[in-house]
């Protein structure tokens, strides 16, 4: 299947704030509201990408491993729901009922949330530190769809028990590989680049 990989932002960037609502509830959802994080993981999905269905277990299971240490979570969408209604609204708050996730998952409309973090894929993960600075971008693990590998999210987890125990983050870190987000026509950001086939397997 044709894959994209993540931009691989600056370490060290801050988080770009947003106010997105939040699929279950209706309720805006800001970057404030998860002032009281130790870490705090950006993650963009998408319900209908095979990438991601891939590791939703995963992504909900290390929510619940790491609710009581001071890890947040926000889940983003931001592909275009008229061209993908699988994406839709609605049908973001069948999927985040459906996985029983304990974090947010919100509707990035207007796309503009996922160009200020550069994401470029689906999945793609954004860990930040208690001051809201980049520490870790990049993949959950070598588990791809197809590739036989077991999904294990070591290279995240990895990274978020660094930020929880003080400790600083590898530097040596792997590009998540996904699905492309899926733009509005002519909404396509300069970092935009078309799916790579080979990178499937990757």
């Amino acid at each position: 299947m044709p894959a994209t990989p993540s931009t691989m932002l600056a370490l060290g960037a801050s988080a770009a704030d947003f106010h997105l609502p939040n699929v279950v509830t209706g309720e805006a959802v800001s970057l404030k509201d998860y002032s009281g994080a130790k870490a705090l993981l950006v993650a963009f999905v998408s319900p209908h990408c095979p990438f991601v269905k891939h590791i939703q277990q995963e992504l909900g299971q290390i929510a619940r491993d790491y609710s009581d240490r001071g890890l947040h979570i926000a889940a983003i969408s931001s592909n275009d729901a008229v061209a993908y209604p699988a994406d839709s609204l609605e049908n973001l708050k069948i999927w985040a009922q459906e996985q029983d996730y304990s974090f947010w998952v919100l509707f990035d409309e207007e796309q503009s949330v996922a160009k200020a973090y550069n994401a470029a894929c689906t999945p793609d993960f954004f860990l930040f530190g208690a001051d809201h600075k980049l520490v870790y971008r990049g993949q959950l693990d070598d588990s791809r769809p197809k590739n036989e590998l077991p999904v294990t999210g070591k290279d995240l987890r990895a990274a978020i028990d660094a930020v929880l125990s003080g400790q600083s983050v590898s530097q040596e870190q792997r590009a998540s590989i996904g699905c492309n987000i899926k733009w509005k026509a002519g909404n396509e950001p300069s970092y935009f680049q078309a799916p790579a086939p080979a990178l499937a397997a990757a």
